[in-house]
Order: structure tokens, then C-alpha cells, then sequence
């Protein structure tokens, strides 16, 4: 657990899990500015932003972040809110986040049903990275492009 938790909450461990996602700058020890590109078939969106710790609380294991980020070409923002709590179960660690996502200008026209379904495969293959780097394997945070676009037909058509 205390693994967890220690790479869970470094920014600058975590963001080589998360797909598509660099670390530009710590702003201090709560604020970090990064950038993340997302592709949703032929498109593609770069967002700049925010990452706030709004608590970090290694005792509870409880932490909050709000991201906030906008479109490189100034078409749209994103903003998001993400809690999550760790403990000890069967001998292993348990995750639980909760994120909510808002996003506003030219990736919102593809509409919700899509990018809950980017969303997920974009979550899975961080879930999947971070896996790997607790057990000490190398990680690959290229965006996956096959998962992106089968995210964006089961989201257009309802199937992979």
C-alpha cells in the first residue's frame, strides 16, 4: 500500500502511466503544469493545463486533484475532478476514483457516449502502465492509437 500510495501521488512517477501525458513544470509542491494529446481517430487535441492537489492525505489515504487544461489551438478546454482512496485488501491494495470529466469547443461536438468511451480506453491503459511500473516493468505512455479509434467506433456505432 505504501507503494502505492508514494507513486499514486508523485506526479512525476504517475505521469509516465498516463497516456499521451508529459510533466512541463512544478509550480510547487501541490501544482504541477503539464500536457496531454488525445486522439479520437484522425483528430487530434493537445490540451496544456493544471494539475491541483487539493488534498493528499497519507493517513486516510484519501487525495482530490482538479485538472484544468485548454485546446493548443484554442478551440475548447477540459477541466477535471478526480478522488480516490486507497486501502489494504486480500493482501493487495484496492483503488477506488471516482473522475469527472467536462469538456467544452471542438471534442464535445463528438458528444458524451464517445468520449466516455475514449475515456475508458485511455483509463485502462493507464491502470494497465501503472501496474507495470509497481512491478518494476517498463511502461509505454504512447497514446494507443488502435484502442482510440475502436473507442471512437463503439462509441459512434455502439461496437468494436
Amino acid at each position: 500500500i505504501d507503494a502505492v500510495w508514494s507513486t499514486l501521488t508523485n506526479p512525476a512517477q504517475v505521469v509516465n502511466c498516463v497516456p499521451g501525458a508529459t510533466l512541463t513544470e512544478t509550480v510547487d509542491n501541490d501544482n504541477y503544469k503539464g500536457e496531454v494529446e488525445l486522439k479520437f481517430g484522425p483528430v487530434k487535441a493537445k490540451y496544456g493545463g493544471l494539475i491541483t492537489f487539493l488534498e493528499r492525505n497519507a493517513d486516510t489515504r484519501k487525495m482530490s486533484l482538479k485538472g484544468v487544461g485548454t485546446d493548443s489551438k484554442g478551440k475548447g478546454s477540459a477541466e477535471m475532478q478526480m478522488d480516490g482512496q486507497i486501502s489494504s485488501k486480500d493482501g493487495g491494495t484496492d483503488v477506488n476514483v471516482t473522475m469527472e470529466v467536462n469538456v467544452t469547443g471542438m471534442l464535445a461536438q463528438f458528444g458524451s457516449r464517445l468520449i466516455n468511451d475514449v475515456s475508458n480506453q485511455v483509463f485502462d491503459q493507464f491502470v494497465n502502465n501503472f501496474r507495470k511500473q509497481l512491478a518494476g516493468e517498463a511502461v509505454d505512455n504512447t497514446l494507443s492509437a488502435g484502442s482510440m479509434v475502436g473507442g471512437m467506433l463503439k462509441g459512434m456505432f455502439g461496437k468494436k
